[in-house]
């Protein structure tokens, strides 16, 4: 790598030092590595470096590198070949075939067969963007898995088996922390396995040390949902976990401490997101092995059950999609006979088609104070549709702030606040206890709503009846503004 022009950090050495370690008989101390650290740092240079070694030195036959994304398998094959550029030189007037010290090397940029072959022994680097399938027939001495925060479990077995029946096999995994609690299965079971310090349930039993697993995290401890008591703005915590910071390179890469500054203040509407991108703090894992329940507990959703509540009128609606539009959810909010407010999820069905003509039945039959609706595509179609008596259905369409403060409505309702007990109360309808044992939040500026893109939960039913909580109690939206009087 310094040959070529990119000598590696001292952080760097460390990682491929480990990697390459070799047990008495000669194989891998580590049959699977992961190097878990912030972006920008320099996880593509450790790559490079071992998909370089695999190639020249090690005498590996095929090297699979594979990325999430096509673009960035694509920009990893570019790194590479400028990296066997700047250590041979081009054989006549082939600017497809370089000399590294004698070895010819053969560069390939067709599409999906981009990659190097040495003519002399036939070894191979293949750069793919992950699926189901690809990687099924490769027997890879090295697989280099770039950007595992979207290695499926399926993408994992397609790619897992191709080294069986190699000898002397490596897996090399390279991340930094998944984008959601409830993705990732595959790291969060490699963090648990080499991590003694990770998150664990009853279920995962105690931590035992993997002989054949390298493991190294540069990530601060925590969870993105409590970031309370971590300092953000410490030098101390970037230095911790960008082992690159104020590195200078002979390209000009590398984390600065102005850089960071700058990232921070830009990151303002998203502190979350900076402290997984830039600090490693992972999302608190959510799947079916772990507690439900992370957002609204299980006690204060039971103890406001009431299976023969009674709602009054005036009453809202509100109608909730799912992201990839399979699902809906219509829900109302209106007074409790005994005292209070209820929801009920008057409907939960597949796809979108039924939501205006249910509305209108809904709305001529109960003249609702107001219905919200978080779709556009729905508020559009709904709104103006004439209903039965001649009027006209008017509607709301809810925007990123009306989903905080409906989310917000919803939690206060059930839990309480420091002055006022709950009022908030269900029918312990299944859709909407499954959506609130389930829900997480994402950070939206200054407050939080519903996570509605984590896929693990349909929430729909949970957000359309925050929407209605939110609805019925902000009086703006249902009440008609008073006439501007004139003046002569």
């Amino acid at each position: 790598m310094a040959r070529a022009g990119r000598p590696l950090d001292e952080w760097q050495q460390d990682s491929v030092s480990l990697m390459l370690a070799t047990r008495t008989d000669g194989r891998w101390a580590c049959f699977e590595f992961c190097e878990w650290v912030t972006r920008q740092n320099g996880k593509g240079g450790i790559l490079e470096a071992r998909a370089l070694a695999g190639f020249f030195l090690l005498g590996e036959e095929l090297i699979m590198w594979s990325a999430h994304e096509l673009k960035t398998a694509m920009e990893a094959f570019r790194r590479v070949k400028a990296l066997i550029k700047a250590l041979g030189a081009m054989v006549g007037d082939d600017e497809n075939l370089w000399d590294v010290d004698g070895i010819r090397v053969k560069i390939t940029s067709s599409h999906n067969e981009e990659g190097f072959e040495r003519l002399d022994t036939g070894a191979r680097i293949r750069f793919i963007a992950r699926s189901k399938g690809s990687g099924r027939g490769f027997s890879g001495d090295c697989n280099i898995i770039d950007e595992a925060y979207a290695l499926t479990v399926d993408q994992h077995s397609a790619l897992l088996y191709t080294v069986s029946a190699i000898p002397n096999s490596q897996i090399v995994y390279t991340s930094s922390p998944p984008l959601t609690g409830g993705t990732a299965a595959v790291m969060y079971a490699l963090r648990h396995r080499g991590d003694p310090a990770a998150p664990r349930t009853r279920e995962d039993g105690p931590w035992k040390q993997d002989p054949s697993l390298g493991y190294r995290d540069y990530g601060l401890a925590g969870d993105l949902d409590n970031l309370d008591g971590i300092d953000l703005a410490d030098p101390a915590n970037w230095a911790a976990t960008n082992p690159s910071l104020e590195v200078q390179r002979s390209n000009g890469t590398g984390q600065t401490v102005e850089g960071i500054e700058r990232e921070l203040r830009a990151a303002a509407a998203d502190l979350a997101g900076w402290a997984r991108e830039r600090l490693g703090i992972w999302p608190r894992r959510i799947d079916d092995s772990n507690p439900r329940w992370q957002l609204i507990t299980e006690d204060s959703w039971l103890a406001q059950l009431d299976t023969r509540a009674v709602m009054g009128e005036p009453l809202a609606l509100a109608v909730d999609v799912t992201p990839d539009r399979t699902w809906a959810a219509i829900a109302a909010c209106g007074p409790r006979l005994a005292g209070g407010r209820v929801v009920d999820v008057i409907d939960h069905q597949p796809g979108t088609a039924w939501i205006v003509d249910r509305l209108k039945a809904l709305a001529e039959r109960h003249k609702p104070l107001a219905i919200v609706i978080s779709d556009k595509a729905i508020a559009d179609a709904a709104d103006g549709a004439e209903l039965g008596d001649g009027t006209k259905l008017r509607v709301l369409r809810a925007g990123v702030s009306d989903l905080v403060a409906a989310a917000a409505s919803l939690y206060d309702g059930v839990t309480g606040t420091r002055d006022a007990p709950p009022d908030l109360w269900h029918l312990a309808q299944t859709p909407l206890t499954n959506a609130a044992a389930g829900a997480t939040k994402r950070v939206v500026g200054d407050g939080w709503a519903f996570n509605r893109r984590d896929v693990v939960t349909d929430i729909c039913p949970l957000v359309a009846a925050s929407l209605a909580v939110w609805a019925l109690g902000t009086v703006r939206i249902h009440t008609a503004a008073p006439r501007p009087f004139a003046l002569t």
